[in-house]
């Protein structure tokens, strides 16, 4: 208002419109509207007007909103839905009664409706051993996804020995879904037998956020053949600092170029894996091979027939 009202006063002194309005920064057409509202109603026409609408044109009477309330009211537990078959059985048939969603807008801006907060399980990390023995701790994760040259992508699956840090499993898979890791899984634990545990992140197929205790298919599975699960806190892949380190080696020595194709780049895995299991110095005494072979519990390589790997089946680690 004080913008407008020093216009006016400078335009009644005997400025020009034209000028004005260019240092006002406003159209000649703002300029003579402001002008004329003031010869109109005085100071008043330079407050700012009420920017509500006349009328609304699909406004629900007042007599309907009313019933609407008072139909909450008598029944607090009902819903938009009910409350509508209610009014049509109460209100005379020339009254169109509104639709379900009109009828919650309508609760709603009267503060009827309780809103129900979604329940949302945080996930948590779990007590991490030190994986002292070869097969005691397998660490396992999905290598970021990469695309491949015929645009499609590869997700790789990987699981390491986290004492010898050993390559055990570089597969080249299309999605990460669980029912890709089953099978993948269940030829390592017939080639390399069972661990006592296996860490992993919180991620699927690892964990599901909807089940109990956040376990998925794939985790029952592991539970039911006697491993023990091991999950990083989220944030926190340091925790899995070791397997993590051995992804930016597959990255960098693996998928760069990509392959053609998933068999091409599993071609490649399969090389690093050799590579790196054979010929490349970890830093430490022994190669990786030699401590994998050295395992302390020979009755989880060799003891498990076929049957007992089998999905839904169940293994006495005893």
């Amino acid at each position: 208002m004080d913008e407008r009202m020093r216009f006016v006063v400078r335009l009644k002194d005997g400025e020009t419109m034209a000028s004005l309005c260019r240092e006002f920064g406003i159209s000649r057409k703002t300029g003579y509207k402001i002008f004329e509202r003031y010869q109109q109603c005085g100071l008043e026409g330079l407050s700012d007007r009420v920017r509500r609408p006349f009328r609304y044109a699909n406004r629900l009477p007042a007599q309907v909103e009313a019933a609407i309330v008072s139909a909450k009211r008598e029944k607090p537990h009902w819903g938009a839905r009910k409350i509508r078959e209610r009014l049509l059985r109460r209100l005379p048939h020339a009254i169109k009664t509104p639709a379900a969603s009109t009828i919650h807008a309508v609760l709603d801006r009267h503060g009827l409706v309780q809103s129900m907060g979604r329940r949302r399980s945080r996930a948590e990390g779990t007590p991490l051993s030190q994986g002292l023995l070869p097969n005691d701790l397998w660490c396992t994760d999905y290598k970021g996804e990469f695309q491949l040259s015929d645009k499609r992508y590869c997700y790789p699956l990987t699981v390491t020995d986290y004492c010898s840090r050993y390559l055990l499993l570089c597969e080249a898979l299309e999605s990460n879904r669980e029912e890709l890791a089953f099978p993948a899984f269940e030829r390592l634990f017939h080639e390399r037998g069972l661990p006592r545990a296996i860490r992993s992140d919180n991620g699927v197929p690892f964990a599901s956020p909807h089940g109990l205790f956040q376990l998925s298919k794939l985790s029952v599975w592991w539970l039911r053949l006697g491993i023990s699960i091991e999950r990083i806190r989220p944030g926190h892949p340091q925790q899995n600092g070791r397997h993590e380190r051995m992804h930016l080696t597959l990255k960098k020595e693996a998928t760069r170029p990509a392959g053609a194709n998933i068999l091409q780049q599993q071609a490649k895995f399969d090389a690093f894996l050799d590579e790196f299991n054979h010929e490349r110095p970890h830093g430490q005494e022994g190669s990786n091979e030699m401590k994998f072979s050295n395992i302390a519990d020979s009755r989880r390589t060799c003891a498990l027939g076929i049957a007992g790997l089998q999905r839904g089946s169940y293994v006495n680690p005893a």
